[in-house]
């Protein structure tokens, strides 16, 4: 054993010493380049100082702001002449070509008054197109990546809910588990990912993790309202050199940022069907060198199914300090508590027969999340920059009910309920360093970076009270052999070292290598107790049984992205980057009727890879097209079989089944109509977008009975959304369809028994489709907001839930109505 501990060692210290001789050889590589500047000042017509004007490089794809005196300062690679665009609220966009020659430069804008929300969403359509992810944003490259940005600023759509389906219409393959409880949680997937709670994508806010655990329980009860929101990010799988080992990639939710005025007042007030009310108040501001953005969001509502009432409030402060032009602080609090009745699972009769029941009373669900976050920006100069991040988390999650896996027996009062306790406490840091250089003239970057993450978490499960209340509490008393029990600690601590390089070989050609080392320690210590009783119920064997599970784990993650430029405004990219998921809690210790999980459960390895092209076609036509293949080794998913501790019960086995391919082609266009039709109509909007991905996908090889050649779960074969937006002076609409092909949800590739009445948890999700309609009015400062989603009143579902909150089909909602009314002053 002494041996082997030591072979390990000099394994660990000679991956770290490989990965400090690359580094250094790349940071060697980094050459000093001759810097020149362009300078000015920015004016209003009437020739008043004008403050804190957003000024974009168009050649780089760079961000700049004028100081509190309208003076800006721009450091720039070399000679020449460069595209620059300048906005600011209530002012016309200038777009100015200026030379480094150039001396005295005075930027003049002019104030439009009475601006329609056309008007105002030309100018920030201009905006956006510059405000994609770039090759390098900060301390991050993008290079060679499959990256998507919402700007929901762009949106008419039901804001108020978090509506998903709405929110990402235009993010290609996504699956989403929909739900009744006004957005409150976020569930998305694609490519064959399980999109329960969003577990296979690092999910971030601001650039720091917001889940209950990244390795050992990435599932996400918190999700950022959207009316809070400025932008979504989405980073496919290759991501995971910079953020992660995950096989999705990355969600990054960035809020908005603090208004340039001193003051700004946002209220936003919804309701809507079934009882739905929800209010969203912010207040924002910059005076100086401090700026701030807070916001409080309340939401309540009875859902359209009886028992599924919910009630939350989400509190956010932000408060940033610019030290000086280089150097930034920044502070992050988010608080967020919900409480939700959940209505239970239906078999499939149930649901055929009306998808509005319930026969679940007594569940419950609750979320106490506490976030917080502190970055430092700095700018060594205008090529080397550094960002250090501090992040932590204080939350828990509750959760009590009646979870027979037969969802047609009845719940009766007096009976015990399961009860689940999980408390998360978790802290890291993440330091990056990025650096500019020139390869003959052409812009290159390296980055390092490292990220330390330490968890200790805590987890219970034991028989709950059996009255209907949302009461927590541990009712050991009245219900002492209760068979579900176990209580566990789990202390996880990661250390990862990443870096990657782009090397921009010509001026259109560049490759980005990268690589990602981590040591993983996950760790299960506690106890489970072991019940069996007679058909009489007399206990035959009562036993505590204690565990202490270790992983460890050292690798490393290596990539490497491709980006070929033709035109300014057309990118052929590829990249392929290998990907890592380990096991989680609830694949080490968490009882559920309806699931079983093997207990030599090990991690999932493989890798994803993309090629594609993207651009504009003029100023017309917005386009990305790609084809994709997703490997996984040791793939974790679930199958139909009887349940191999003894019981006669079927139930959904957990495992790792075997290898797995995913692959497909995506495509998302977005055609500008009146730049095409109307161009002479400034007051006349009109788009049309179609999002389309075909996917298959196979088991190659599995040991376990009947899966090998079956499908992957989770994949339907069509996932189309397509829509319009059309809008006239101060009016906006939209429209959305939205279709999805049936998906199997096991890997056995259960098919749907129409006649089941007993369980619900097997079987596929059929094929459905769902119309949405929004609109908005803008007059002064006032907006009213109203809209009707599935339209059609179609009945479908997209989940068949195998623990909370079913187990069973869990309907999805049918038509609905919302109506917002917001204030700004």
């Amino acid at each position: 054993m002494k041996i082997t501990k030591s072979k390990q060692k000099n394994q660990f210290s000679n991956l770290l010493f490989k990965l400090f001789i690359y580094s250094t050889l790349l940071f060697v590589s980094a050459n000093a380049i001759a810097q020149t500047k362009i300078s000015g000042i920015t004016t209003s017509e009437n020739g008043k100082i004008m403050a804190a004007v957003e000024i974009y490089n168009k050649t780089s794809g760079t961000k700049y702001m004028s100081d509190s005196k309208g003076k800006f300062s721009i450091l720039l690679e070399k000679s020449g002449s460069y595209e620059f665009l300048f906005y600011k609220d209530n002012y016309a966009v200038l777009e100015k070509t200026i030379a480094t020659s150039d001396e005295n430069i005075v930027i003049v804008l002019n104030k439009i008054t009475n601006l329609s929300e056309v008007v105002v969403s030309k100018q920030k359509e201009k905006i956006f197109a510059l405000n994609k992810l770039k090759d390098i944003e900060e301390t991050a490259i993008y290079a060679g990546k499959k990256t998507e940005v919402i700007s929901l600023d762009k949106l008419t759509v039901n804001k108020a809910t978090n509506n998903t389906r709405q929110i990402f219409s235009q993010i290609t393959g996504l699956t989403i588990n929909e739900s009744s409880d006004g957005g409150l949680q976020l569930s998305i997937g694609g490519r064959g990912l399980d999109p329960n709670r969003t577990s296979n994508f690092n999910t971030r806010q601001n650039g720091y993790d917001i889940s209950a655990d990244v390795l050992g329980y990435p599932e996400s009860y918190y999700a950022t309202p959207t009316e809070a929101l400025g932008e979504i990010q989405i980073v496919r799988g290759a991501a995971s050199l910079q953020y992660g080992t995950q096989f999705g990639g990355l969600v990054n939710f960035k809020l908005k940022t603090p208004s340039k005025k001193p003051f700004e007042f946002t209220a936003r007030n919804t309701i809507g069907s079934y009882g739905l009310f929800t209010n969203f108040t912010s207040l924002s501001g910059t005076k100086g060198k401090f700026s701030y953005y807070t916001f409080y969001n309340y939401k309540q509502g009875d859902g359209f199914r009886p028992n599924s009432e919910f009630d939350s409030n989400n509190y956010f402060g932000n408060i940033n300090y610019q030290f000086t032009d280089k150097t930034s602080l920044h502070f992050d609090y988010t608080y967020f508590n919900y409480l939700a009745q959940q209505a239970g699972g239906l078999t499939d009769v149930m649901f055929n027969e009306d998808p509005t029941q319930s026969n679940r009373t007594r569940n419950w669900f609750a979320v106490d999340w506490n976030l917080f976050a502190l970055r430092l920006k700095h700018k060594f100069n205008s090529n080397a920059d550094f960002s250090l991040q501090l992040f932590g988390l204080d939350a828990s999650r509750k959760a009590v009910g009646y979870r027979s896996n037969r969802v047609s027996n009845p719940d009766i009062v007096g009976t015990e309920r399961d009860l689940i306790i999980g408390d998360f406490v978790n802290w890291g840091a993440e330091a990056r360093y990025l650096k500019r250089y020139a390869i003959k003239e052409n812009t290159s970057a390296f980055l390092i970076g490292a990220k330390y993450y330490q968890s200790r978490n805590n987890g219970v499960q034991g028989p709950g009270s059996s009255g209907s209340d949302a009461s927590f509490r541990i009712a050991d008393g009245e219900f002492p052999f209760y068979q579900n029990q176990s209580n566990y600690t789990f202390p996880n601590l990661n250390l990862a070292v990443f870096g990657e390089n782009i090397f921009k070989l010509t001026h259109n050609f560049s490759i980005t290598p990268g690589f990602r080392f981590e040591k993983i320690k996950t760790q299960a210590i506690g106890s489970y107790r072991e019940i069996n009783l007679d058909l009489a119920g007399n206990v035959i064997l009562d036993e505590s049984i204690n565990e202490d599970n270790v992983k460890d784990r050292n690798f490393i993650l290596l990539g490497v992205g491709l980006s070929y430029k033709p035109q300014k405004t057309i990118e052929f990219y590829g990249n392929i980057s290998q990907n890592y998921r380990s096991v989680t809690f609830n694949d080490i210790r968490t009882v559920s009727p309806s699931q079983v999980i093997d207990e030599n459960i090990t991690d999932e390895k493989g890798f994803t890879s993309d090629i594609g092209i993207r651009g504009q076609i003029g100023n017309k036509v917005t386009f990305d097209a790609s084809i994709y293949g997703l490997y996984y080794n040791d793939k974790i998913g679930e199958y139909e079989t009887r349940n191999p501790n003894g019981s006669a019960a079927i139930v959904r086995f957990r495992d790792n089944i075997g290898t797995a391919v995913t692959y497909g082609f995506e495509t998302m266009f977005d055609w500008s109509l009146n730049k095409t039709f109307f161009k002479q109509n400034d007051n006349f909007l009109w788009n049309l977008f179609s999002n389309i991905a075909i996917t298959d996908s196979k088991y190659l090889k599995s040991d376990a009975p009947n899966i090998e050649g079956n499908k992957v779960e989770f994949v339907p074969l069509c996932n189309i959304k397509t829509g319009t937006g059309i809008g006239y002076k101060n009016f906006m609409s939209s429209i959305q369809f939205t279709y999805v092909s049936s998906q199997f949800t096991e890997a056995n590739n259960s098919k749907t028994d129409v006649n089941d009445n007993t369980y619900g948890i097997f079987g596929q999700i059929p094929s459905y489709y769902v119309a949405d309609f929004s609109a908005s009015y803008k007059w002064k400062k006032i907006k009213l907001e109203a809209g009707i989603t599935n339209f059609t009143n179609n009945s479908y579902f997209t989940r068949r839930a195998t623990g909370y909150p079913g187990p069973g089909i869990i309907p999805s909602d049918t038509r609905t109505f919302y109506t917002t009314l917001e204030f700004v002053f």
